[in-house]
């Protein structure tokens, strides 16, 4: 028999679960079943809790990057003219109008809470089987349901909870003061059945050891935060939890167990790791999976790219960008005399040699590159963040690109699609006609620096699903973790060489000779957090830092002081009107 396992805003949804064939391989089969049911099949239950990191959650603009990201100097999705109206739901997150009844934040909270719900299924299920894997996969839920926790109490200041073996059980609701020690215990308890990262045909998309150390590194780093996000100060260097130092040690010690271990290396090409094929980089820890769901409707998407790229921007004929989100003058402006680092920008080369420079000296580029599954002609886009005039191909009304006479194609200035006079020149100064709102008119559609640091998968439609897998611990996270770890403890001598390990591990492109980046000679806080931002951005880390730092609630573009309160997100008001269990957010 069917039954509710846990009840958020009192709804049933069905959805689609996928099952694990094979011993632990994680290969996909959809079968349908009821949300919260008793889920016989553990590999089933467990992929159902693996499924929803997509699914929306952490891949899509409108979830929890919205919350970790939109709220901060790194991003912003402003009205643009006739597009992202939408009731100023977007410009909410970045004006911090935000309310209870704000439907991104209701949206981010049900997702994170479907994930808390298919992890405590999952935990249950592995708690009936008698498998041989009945210990790893009982280990890899708990660890799921830990990090679907640790994101909800960050963003929320709780979580709810239920025993998994119980199902008349009550709710339970898990406060952020108190929760995170358990977290942390809990997460610590789990690594003996946990397995190493690529044995037992694991990878970066299952809950590893590696996985496990990364999300102990970040609680630990966050902890003094989560015990009193609303303070003047945090004391980073309390007593840790189970002893043995301080919080900042127990970082730079799980940091060390991925930095010394040699599976994981910094790629020298930074933007690899936001390649469509960046499964294969070195960095990645943990990352939700895309690549096998792309094409299909479930736990995939293409936001990270197309949210930034203009209409008129294409990379084959039947793509192109959404002209939506962009970055605001103080992030651009953090990388004054650092243009030449290569987590700025980077320039594509084709196969024959041909660079696609972006500055109105292409003509042409070759067309051999080709979109699986179409055969049609990808236009590859600069990686980074771009400024300034735009240029690429043009679409002709037979829907296809315009080419030369010996089959390549064609390259022009861009002007906005929605405003046909309007050069796309993204601008780095946004000036709203009315500062405290980000709206622009028509006329003003191009303004923002536009972050193309996501490689767009031309393969299934303009907003569609994507083969980039969506990092969210990679080796360079944690460097910049243990720096700050390192920092924090008084030893600025090793966090800037874990700066300075991460700015000149990466190298240019060959039209810059291949430069590696240049190493600081000096370390102050202001430029830890600026270095920060050049290793993570729009990674859904800028909101905890800005936090650590003391930087959220200062003003900025489209964004007044705020109170230290808007570092909650209230608990949406359907679930308060729905449940007894929860209570507001002070505040809100």
């Amino acid at each position: 028999m069917k039954s509710k396992f846990l009840t958020i805003n009192k709804i049933i949804l069905s959805v689609a679960v996928l099952a694990l064939t094979g011993c632990t391989n994680l290969d996909e089969k959809v079968i349908d079943e009821v949300l919260g049911a008793e889920v016989a099949d553990p590999e089933a239950a467990l992929a159902a809790a693996y499924s929803q990191l997509g699914e929306g959650t952490f891949v899509d603009h409108g979830s929890v990057f919205a919350l970790q990201e939109y709220s901060t100097d790194e991003a912003l999705l402003p009205t643009r003219g006739s597009d992202w109206g939408d009731g100023g739901k977007w410009r909410a997150m970045h004006e911090f109008t935000w309310d209870a009844n704000s439907d991104v934040v209701k949206n981010t909270w049900n997702q994170l809470n479907f994930g808390i719900t298919k992890s405590l299924t999952a935990i249950s299920s592995a708690n009936k089987s008698t498998g041989s894997n009945k210990a790893l996969f009982l280990a890899e839920a708990k660890g799921l349901l830990a990090f679907y926790t640790y994101t909800t109490i960050d963003l929320f200041g709780q979580a709810p909870y239920r025993d998994p073996d119980n199902i008349n059980a009550p709710i339970q609701i898990r406060k952020a003061d108190t929760t995170i020690d358990e977290l942390i215990k809990e997460v610590e308890s789990l690594i003996p059945n946990l397995a190493d990262i690529k044995t037992q045909n694991t990878h970066a998309g299952r809950f590893t050891k590696q996985a496990a150390y990364a999300l102990l590194a970040d609680m630990y780093l966050n902890r003094a935060v989560l015990k009193n996000k609303t303070a003047s100060s945090f004391n980073f260097t309390e007593q840790a939890v189970n002893g043995g130092g301080t919080d900042m040690d127990k970082v730079i010690q799980y940091s060390n167990l991925l930095i010394n271990n040699p599976l994981f290396s910094l790629e020298s090409n930074y933007f690899h790791n936001f390649d469509i094929n960046n499964d294969n980089s070195k960095e990645m820890i943990f990352s939700v999976v895309q690549k096998k769901f792309a094409g299909s409707d479930k736990g995939s998407d293409n936001d990270l790219a197309y949210m930034s790229m203009e209409r008129i921007q294409k990379p084959s004929p039947d793509n192109r960008g959404t002209n939506a989100s962009c970055i605001t003058p103080e992030f651009y402006y953090s990388w004054n005399g650092n243009h030449d680092d290569p987590r700025f920008q980077r320039s594509y080369q084709y196969e024959d040699g041909t660079w696609f420079r972006n500055d109105g000296t292409d003509v042409s580029v070759p067309s051999t590159s080709k979109v699986e599954g179409t055969g049609k002609p990808w236009f590859h886009f600069n990686r980074g963040l771009q400024v300034g005039q735009q240029y690429g191909p043009k679409i002709l009304s037979n829907g296809n690109f315009d080419m030369t006479s010996d089959g390549r194609i064609k390259v022009y200035k861009l002007f906005t699609e929605k405003n046909t006079t309007l050069a796309a020149d993204f601008t780095p100064e946004l000036n709203f006609d009315n500062p405290s709102e980000a709206v622009f008119t028509q006329a003003q559609i191009n303004r923002g620096v536009r972050n193309f640091k996501f490689e767009f998968d031309p393969g299934y439609g303009n907003n569609g699903t994507s083969g980039m897998d969506v990092p969210l611990y990679r080796l360079g996270t944690i460097y910049m973790m243990r720096a700050e770890a390192y920092f924090r403890s008084g030893n600025i001598t090793a966090a800037l060489a874990d700066v300075n390990k991460l700015r000149t591990s990466r190298t240019n492109d060959a039209l810059k000779n291949n430069a590696p980046g240049v190493a600081l000679t000096s370390l102050d806080a202001n430029t830890l957090f600026r270095e920060s931002g050049f290793e993570l951005y729009w990674e859904m880390y800028r909101r905890k830092a800005m936090i650590r730092f003391g930087k959220f609630d200062l003003p900025g573009t489209a964004k007044p002081a705020s109170q230290p309160y808007r570092r909650i997100f209230p608990i949406p008001q359907a679930t308060i009107d729905a449940s007894k269990d929860f209570t507001q957010n002070p505040g809100y």
